[in-house]
């Protein structure tokens, strides 16, 4: 969340950024209650010091007047008390309308309302493929080498759930060690996380585990869910911890099952894998100090672009729209892969995206950091991009390297892993 001093001191530009990010909060109440918090506290504090005062007259004056003193001092305690009341039920007020509050907006990010004011800056090496033959979509080559079954996916656990088989199961695995191994090269250390995480470190992290809006699928009589990313459990490995300057930035790569209700997903566009329940992400995290995140989010913007040019995948890279940004992100770029069997004769579809959060997650989950030789603790940045979404580089690795006979080559950089270059 955004420091409320913050917000105080720059309530009409945090007011314009909520607008621009189509987020209703009340911001003038939230500088509103936050001005009567500190009159509570300085009221309480002011009580507390005459309670204090009178207790330590009291052995000095003759015992007659003793209990007119003691009596004295438990009604200022009362008022202290009544302070500290209030000021706590403001403070709870507070806080609950801090965690509304967008993060503040990188001043280039486009500002439009949705996706379609996303802003394109840049084209991977591979150009969109031409076909001489008309391309078959993930769906029908999937069916066509057997190597995805959505019926029995239903049967085994409702529509949205899939299996992968035969040469699809090897791309996946070859998939997730050709992105862990580029990364790990990189300085980024490997992590398998749990599947799930308390609702404190959903809410930390900025997702809403409960209620209309969830993408969560929360366990029932328990404080856990399902994680929908790898960044809910990465973030949360240091909650409540504070690091050394000198070991940031810390890069990790996770590697995790995601589960996503998808809540109001159908469509075409979303038909097949591109929007399912359960699949395999590899997720790059980091935690950096503020003056570093900068660099950190365009390198790992840069690592997406290596992985899928790597892959030989067509893509394009977007610079999101304020409206399209989660509240954690400050900048958010998302790599959008070409997809030649969606619509009439291919579309772009997202495939990565990779977030700027400052500070924002950090002080919700009270991750900090210190400097040797220096006094006092300050809130790190953290940073999140996914590496691979298997289930939708499953669609652009198989829909961009058909060949017309319904077989699809395999890209040279997971040939070692698969032990083919050839499917069918």
């Amino acid at each position: 969340m955004l420091d409320r001093k913050f917000v105080v001191e720059n309530a009409e530009a945090v007011k314009s950024n909520c607008i621009h990010r189509g987020v209703g909060a009340d911001i003038d109440r939230i500088v509103a209650l936050e001005l009567q918090r500190r009159g509570k506290l300085a009221e309480g504090e002011e009580w507390n010091r005459q309670a204090n005062a009178i207790s330590a007259e009291i052995g000095k004056v003759p015992p007659e007047q003793r209990e007119e003193y003691k009596e004295k001092g438990r009604s200022l305690r009362a008022h202290k008390d009544q302070a500290q009341k209030d000021h706590d039920a403001l403070e709870l007020e507070i806080e609950s309308l801090l965690a509304r509050v967008p993060n503040m907006t990188h001043p280039s990010a486009p500002i439009g309302n949705d996706d379609q004011a996303n802003l394109e800056i840049a084209r991977g090496a591979t150009p969109i493929p031409k076909f001489d033959f008309k391309p078959r979509d993930h769906l029908e080559l999937g069916q066509l080498h057997d190597m995805i079954d959505f019926e029995a996916g239903a049967r085994v656990a409702g529509a949205g759930f899939y299996f992968l088989k035969r040469d699809a199961v090897l791309l996946e695995l070859a998939l997730q060690q050709f992105a862990v191994s580029h990364l790990v090269r990189k300085g980024f250390i490997p992590v398998s996380t749990p599947d799930v995480a308390n609702t404190e470190i959903l809410h930390g992290i900025g997702f809403i585990p409960r209620g209309p809006e969830t993408q969560i699928y929360s366990i029932e009589n328990t404080e856990l869910s399902l994680v929908a990313t790898a960044e809910i459990t990465l973030g949360g490995m240091y909650h409540n911890q504070v690091l050394e300057a000198d070991e940031l930035p810390l890069k990790l790569v996770g590697i995790s099952h995601c589960f996503r209700t998808e809540a109001g997903a159908a469509g075409r566009a979303s038909r097949g894998l591109y929007r399912v329940h359960q699949f395999t992400k590899i997720e790059m995290f980091a935690f950096t100090l503020p003056d570093q995140s900068s660099t950190v989010h365009e390198e790992l913007r840069a690592i997406e672009c290596e992985l899928f040019d790597a892959l030989e995948i067509p893509f394009r890279v977007v610079d999101t729209a304020t409206g399209d940004l989660g509240g954690p992100a400050y900048r958010k770029y998302d790599l959008e892969a070409w997809m030649p069997g969606r619509g009439d004769g291919g579309e772009w579809g997202e495939v990565t995206s990779t977030s700027n959060c400052t500070d924002y997650q950090a002080r919700r989950l009270n991750i900090r950091y210190r400097t040797k030789g220096e006094k006092g603790t300050h809130y790190t940045h953290t940073l999140n991009g996914t590496a691979i979404a298997i289930s939708r580089a499953l669609i652009a690795v198989m829909e961009n390297h058909q060949l017309a006979d319904g077989s699809i080559k395999i890209p040279k950089v997971l040939v070692p892993w698969t032990g083919k270059d050839r499917i069918g």
